[in-house]
């Protein structure tokens, strides 16, 4: 109050030595007498006695002491802390690929002419030597007709040339006719043979084609949307349809020559009856579902892929309920080995800054301390650190960003029930946390 009421008077000394400036200076201007300027060291004592005021209330108000507790240290931050884990971890290895079917089987026609049905559903299951389409056969009854039309001449030929052979035969014994007309008969007898097998081949060919123009599917399967409709012309280059049979189902995906090499022996005796049975390997589907089968390593390629330095390997699942169609994205999971003693930490409790990875450890002062690890492989929303931590360490988890080195903190122990300290949202349950 004190250094407001000298401000106030000075402001109004200020104010009254500016009204009698202009009123001075009007009257000059307009010829009148002036006041004499003997009023002038009145307005500058009043500035002084203002000026000398506010001086005394702002060194009064600088010198009063502030009431106690009125300047309390800033409140230490609340973080949320995990306790190391120590325990064996399962090693597992993941890569990418996608289904096929175990059998894949293109129906494309033997024989052209103008497609007349499709005697199945598009998409629909078929058994092993169902009927799929009808292509016209009246062109190839024809030829089948004429072809044994060819037949019956021959064989008729033939019949003739026969006898004709027998009778010549006993007078050609007598002597009664030449050499000549004799050896006639007999290569004529052989030529009628031999046709008649050709002809005979003939009608075979027709009734393969006749057959032919009724398509059927090879195998059991899922027979895909035809890529023939009915009445378009057909060749034997004309792709109809796909049955895939997907129970069961592979899963080829690619490893790196650096994995296979760890594991060659193993793969190699794949199918061997005294081999030891190759891990269990999960699917996991796009929408990131964990397949209700496990499957089993099925083949491994011939080769190194020179340009990617992998080696494509399948994988064998079972499909009764036909949820697997070709084509489809697929992760598989294997375990290949077991980490003993391992360090657990929540994946949110390491942050990487400029490459190097670091984690902010709780001592048992409540102090923050920033120490570098080093991050092994991930598990569930979990990391394994190869380095920098002792089992039973508190790190912090949420509010790391408030933190710095030396700084006390209220550490609060995770639980599934914890929510997050800060703005950000949880990475879910914490499994390492520990009452």
């Amino acid at each position: 109050m004190r250094s407001w009421w000298a401000v106030k008077v000075m402001l109004q000394a200020l104010e009254h030595r500016r009204r009698r400036r202009l009123h001075t200076h009007g009257r000059m201007m307009a010829g009148a007498p002036t006041v004499p300027w003997r009023l002038a060291p009145r307005s500058s004592r009043c500035i002084v006695i203002a000026t000398v005021a506010a001086l005394f209330a702002l060194t009064a108000t600088g010198c009063k002491k502030p009431p106690a507790g009125s300047s309390a240290s800033p409140p230490i931050p609340t973080v949320m802390v995990a306790t190391v884990v120590q325990k064996d971890v399962p090693i597992y290895e993941e890569a990418v690929g996608s289904t096929v079917g175990f059998v894949n089987a293109n129906i494309l026609p033997k024989v052209s002419g103008y497609l007349l049905k499709q005697n199945y559903k598009d998409g629909s299951r078929v058994p092993a030597g169902q009927l799929l389409f009808e292509i016209d056969d009246r062109p190839y009854q024809a030829a089948l007709n004429q072809a044994l039309g060819n037949l019956a001449q021959a064989q008729a030929e033939l019949k003739q040339n026969q006898q004709d052979l027998a009778r010549y035969t006993k007078l050609y014994q007598q002597a009664v006719i030449p050499a000549q007309k004799f050896d006639n008969t007999t290569q004529a007898t052989q030529a009628s043979a031999a046709q008649v097998k050709a002809d005979e081949a003939a009608v075979q060919s027709a009734k393969l084609n006749l057959q032919w123009c009724r398509v059927y599917s090879p195998i059991e399967g899922v027979a895909g949307i035809a890529q023939a409709q009915v009445g378009d012309l057909v060749g034997t280059s004309t792709l109809l349809t796909t049955v895939s049979q997907v129970d069961p189902i592979k899963v080829s995906f690619p490893i790196s020559e650096k994995l296979y090499l760890r594991f060659a022996g193993q793969l190699n005796a794949l199918g061997d009856a005294n081999a030891k049975p190759s891990p269990q390997i999960k699917l996991i589907l796009d929408n990131g579902s964990v397949y209700s089968y496990p499957g089993r390593l099925y083949a491994v390629n011939r080769q190194v892929d020179i340009q990617t330095g992998t080696i494509m390997m399948q994988a064998l699942f079972p499909n009764p309920e036909n949820v697997l169609r070709p084509g489809m994205y697929a992760k598989v999971r294997a375990q290949t080995d077991v980490q003993h003693n391992a360090l657990l930490v929540p994946q949110t409790a390491v942050s990487s800054i400029q490459g190097q990875s670091e984690v902010a450890v709780v001592g048992a002062d409540n102090k923050v301390t920033l120490r570098p690890v080093t991050p092994g492989m991930k598990t569930d929303s979990l990391w394994v650190v190869d380095t920098g931590l002792r089992p039973g360490e508190r790190v912090v988890i949420d509010g790391a960003q408030k933190v710095q080195e030396g700084m006390e903190v209220k550490p609060v122990l995770a639980t599934e029930q914890t929510a997050p300290i800060s703005g950000t949202s949880a990475a879910g349950p914490n499994p390492v946390s520990q009452e």
